[in-house]
């Protein structure tokens, strides 16, 4: 019987998302044993730093790759939105998993099924910064605060009446069981999600053929091109993953169609654009994004972004 080990954040959404992927590989190799390590990242052990002041990536996901590097585990399960567009040496995403639900949504205090319900002066948690510019843009009456810690620990700051609603990732609720929370779901041509949003990236030593070979089986083409497409917008942009920038792409049939943005902090200066081609070319269409976002002003938004975040301040 041959034993693989599993790197994963500890968390109770890390560890049911890595129990999911243990449970597909298995249908395929049912006499593979998985054995599961659990590893505390750089962000779980700071919770107090705001995440839209962050120069560097990787928050989430650095220690985990050094436990791959090392040969301490054969592969780790990342929520793909966290993973740099820039791996490290040696390693590759040996399968992209479970595209689920890329959506955004809202928890709320009192019931309300659209963000215009929210009254004006609403205090609205979020990490994000993709997620404030938009809610200015849609709303600019409403007061974005920063919000850390797991899922459980953000609706538990929301039931304590600091705050009037939170912003999460609709998917992450979903395999905790908990949608019953969720006041609305955004429609994500509207309020668009970050690149890779909803997927799970199973990453491996590139030289490890066995384990690639293994993982190989629950690999989703769809969802790697969807993802390949969304990731390359941030690539082009060369933003990080702490910009005002978000992408969704969808496949119909060969073609693959991209939504993207890039936005100021305030939301007030927010710029999309939509590319579509072949999902053959799925990267060369998220390039294509990202160019005519720049070009219709997204460098100087990037300047301007770069100048505050030197300064440590960003004021949303």
């Amino acid at each position: 019987m041959k034993t693989l080990t599993v790197a994963t954040r500890r968390g109770e959404l890390a560890l049911a998302q890595t129990q999911m992927v243990i449970a597909a590989v298995k249908l395929h190799h049912p006499d593979l044993e998985i054995r599961i390590k659990e590893v505390t990242s750089e962000g779980d052990r700071d919770r107090r730093t705001v995440l839209w002041n962050l120069k560097d990536t990787g928050f989430f996901t650095s220690r985990l790759e050094e436990i791959l590097v090392a040969g301490e585990a054969d592969f780790a399960v990342h929520s793909f939105k966290d993973l740099p567009t820039r791996q490290r040496e040696g390693l590759t995403v040996g399968a992209v998993y479970n595209r689920q639900s890329p959506q955004d949504c809202v928890l709320a205090r009192e019931p309300v099924d659209a963000l215009e319900r929210l009254a004006s002066g609403a205090k609205i948690g979020t990490s994000s910064l993709r997620r404030v510019a938009q809610l200015r843009h849609l709303r600019n009456d409403v007061e974005p605060v920063p919000i850390r810690g797991n899922v459980q620990t953000r609706i538990r700051r929301l039931n304590e009446g600091d705050l009037d609603a939170i912003v999460l990732a609709r998917a992450g609720l979903e395999r905790l069981g908990l949608t019953d929370s969720i006041s609305f779901t955004f429609d994500p041509h509207q309020f668009i999600p970050a690149p890779a949003q909803g997927a799970l990236a199973i990453q491996t030593r590139a030289a490890d053929a066995t384990t690639n070979e293994i993982l190989a089986a629950i690999d989703d083409p769809q969802a790697r091109a969807i993802t390949e497409a969304e990731r390359q917008v941030l690539v082009g942009l060369r933003c990080g993953c702490h910009a005002p920038v978000g992408a969704y792409a969808e496949c119909t049939g060969e073609t693959i169609t991209l939504e993207a943005f890039i936005a100021d902090v305030t939301g007030a200066e927010l710029l999309r654009t939509c590319t579509a081609g072949p999902v053959s070319s799925a990267r060369q269409v998220g390039a294509e994004a990202a160019w005519e976002l720049l070009e219709a002003g997204g460098r100087r938004i990037l300047d301007t972004l770069e100048k505050e975040r030197d300064q440590g301040d960003i004021n949303t």
